[in-house]
């Protein structure tokens, strides 16, 4: 299969059966063709994303067969737990948090170009494939450092993306920043 592109390879995969069910990334609404999206389980805040990112793409992405869904309570309670002992919780959107917890529920097969997806679906042993980039090589952990004085700060227990800022350091008052574990 040396040159099959990932849209291809979603299609075979389908038709053999393999895995679980396709839980798609915003990116894979926006980048892949219509029939590439059929029987895909997606949550409701991506409408927003692609309206914001895509707003031409959303009219079609109406009419591909979606599985509209929300995870249940305890599956993002276990998201959220995962994404906090990786540090991963400090960059990930709440739509992200909400794909992440419908993998785990469904045990899906996640399709997403986001690396903070990609290491989360590593680091559980979920199956991921990326949309149009090249995707992780390995499994980091984060945390939140001071730029300053380098101190170890406590990380949120909610999400934040990662275009939001963390903070002010409380020893030093310098810009906190999310950052591989050392």
């Amino acid at each position: 299969m040396g040159n099959t592109d990932n849209r291809t390879l979603i299609i075979m995969r389908r038709r053999r059966g393999m895995t679980g069910p396709d839980v798609l990334d915003t990116s894979a609404l926006i980048n892949w063709p219509l029939v590439s999206l059929d029987g895909g389980f997606v949550v409701e805040s991506q409408r927003l994303e692609v309206v914001r990112i895509s707003p031409d793409r959303m009219l079609p992405i109406e009419t591909a067969r979606l599985n509209w869904s929300s995870p249940s309570r305890e599956s993002l309670e276990e998201a959220t737990r995962i994404a906090s002992k990786t540090g991963d919780l400090d960059g990930l959107s709440e739509t992200d948090l909400r794909l992440f917890a419908l993998a785990i529920e469904l045990g899906g097969h996640m399709h997403t170009d986001d690396y903070r997806l990609q290491n989360l679906c590593s680091s559980v042993g979920l199956k991921w494939t990326s949309v149009e980039s090249k995707g992780i090589s390995e499994v980091w952990e984060w945390e939140i450092r001071c730029r300053g004085c380098g101190a170890v700060a406590d990380g949120s227990e909610n999400t934040r993306p990662a275009s939001e800022g963390v903070g002010e350091c409380i020893e030093c008052g310098s810009e906190l920043r999310v950052v591989k574990k050392r």
